[in-house]
């Protein structure tokens, strides 16, 4: 596939989403979430074609991108991790998980993606399972009371999956 191919194809998703919330820029927030759906984070030049298309400027949509930790402006992997270091997480061992991954995955605090874009290992201060600690979420899938030998069974059990489906 071009790049001239991929480039114009990528413009025809985010005319198609634009579309659908009618081009509208009080749904600038359900657009955003739909493009970052679509690429896993939102790419520069999406984000201009989106704040011209919308007639706002690229300052106000980068406010809104940047405002809500839900968005990302760096690509992410296929498969997010996310792990919980909050209090009660930490204090449960959270430490020796987070450490296990970073590990597994080859990965550091300013590193959280994968060369092969397969993973993105995030530490969150707060999933709002407290009493679940420490917390796990693969893939929007939460796990509870995870140790550091549960943690790599769960990317053991992705790669055994990716492989599968390969």
């Amino acid at each position: 596939m071009s790049a001239t191919y991929a480039a114009a194809h990528s413009f025809n998703k985010v005319m198609e989403i634009l579309d659908r919330f009618e081009r509208s820029e009080t749904k600038i927030i359900p657009i955003l979430q739909a493009v970052q759906e679509e690429y896993r984070y939102l790419p520069q030049e999406v984000m201009t074609f989106i704040a011209t298309s919308l007639g706002v400027s690229p300052a106000r949509l980068y406010g809104v991108a940047t405002f809500y930790s839900h968005f990302s402006l760096e690509p992410k992997g296929k498969h997010i991790l996310k792990m919980c270091d909050g209090t009660a997480c930490h204090v449960r061992g959270s430490s020796a998980v987070i450490d296990a991954i970073r590990a597994k995955l080859n990965l550091t605090p300013k590193k959280i993606t994968t060369d092969d874009m397969m993973y993105t290992f995030e530490t969150v201060s707060c999933l709002g399972a407290c009493g679940l600690a420490p917390v796990l979420v693969v893939d929007d899938e939460v796990h509870g009371q995870v140790t550091p030998e549960q943690a790599l069974q769960l990317i053991a059990k992705i790669e055994a999956e990716e492989k599968e489906n390969a």
